[in-house]
């Protein structure tokens, strides 16, 4: 499957007990396989303003929304390739742009705006990082994911994230793992993204275990989470 640039989708997301995951992944066979990066430990540098103005907005649910982040998978070395992304959410469609470059490239790109490529999606990052002016990193979540796509359609996704931490102190990508957990233990994170319909087998399965789809952030939980400390 290719490491694809540029998506246009919705996202469903669901809280799963360890044993609703299991019945999920069980009924792969046939139907779901690993993507290009299987089982990963992600981390994702989120860029927002010293105000916290782009989480503030996206938690009162506007109809339009966007977040900057570099995401890395695994801990990064400066010449480690990572991804630059801008994903916005407008009407419940997620439309999503990254690039990818060295994390050096990265840093020098996203806080000096040093551009290192012209291309119509770095335009858009150019735009974004030009409109809100300053920037900065703010937080970092980190957390293991397993990812799978259909095997008679590769657009549609289903991810899951566990041990999700943050943290707000000695954010890169190259700095290690740890913080503060953003779900109880043994509650994992699913979502599904597709262009289209869910497939009945989903449809019916959900149905059966009684999961039902929830509001959800990572970011978000995690910064009200850091709001409560105060």
């Amino acid at each position: 499957m290719s490491d694809q640039m540029i998506f246009k989708r919705y996202e469903m997301k669901y809280l799963l007990s360890r044993t609703q995951y299991l019945h999920i992944t069980e009924a792969f066979d046939g139907r779901m396989k690993p993507d290009i990066h299987g089982k990963s430990t992600i981390l994702s540098l989120y860029f927002d303003t010293p105000d916290d103005l782009l989480i503030r907005r996206s938690l009162e649910k506007p109809l339009y929304k966007e977040k900057l982040r570099v995401r890395s998978y695994g801990i990064a070395d400066t010449d480690t390739t990572v991804f630059v992304e801008l994903k916005k959410k407008y009407q419940s469609v997620v439309y999503k742009r990254r690039i990818a470059m060295s994390e050096e490239e990265a840093r020098r790109y996203l806080l000096s705006h040093t551009s290192v490529m012209d291309t119509q999606i770095s335009r858009e990052i150019d735009y974004c990082l030009s409109h809100y002016h300053n920037l900065i990193p703010r937080m970092l979540l980190s957390y293991d994911r397993a990812a799978f796509y259909a095997m008679d359609n590769p657009q549609f996704r289903i991810t899951f994230d566990e041990n999700i931490l943050w943290r707000d102190q000695d954010i890169t990508l190259t700095t290690g793992i740890g913080g503060t957990a953003v779900l109880p233990a043994d509650t994992i994170l699913m979502e599904v993204k597709t262009a289209d319909a869910i497939p009945l087998w989903l449809v019916q399965l959900l149905s059966r275990e009684k999961i039902y789809k929830t509001s959800f952030s990572k970011y978000g939980t995690a910064w009200l989470q850091k709001q409560r400390r105060f």
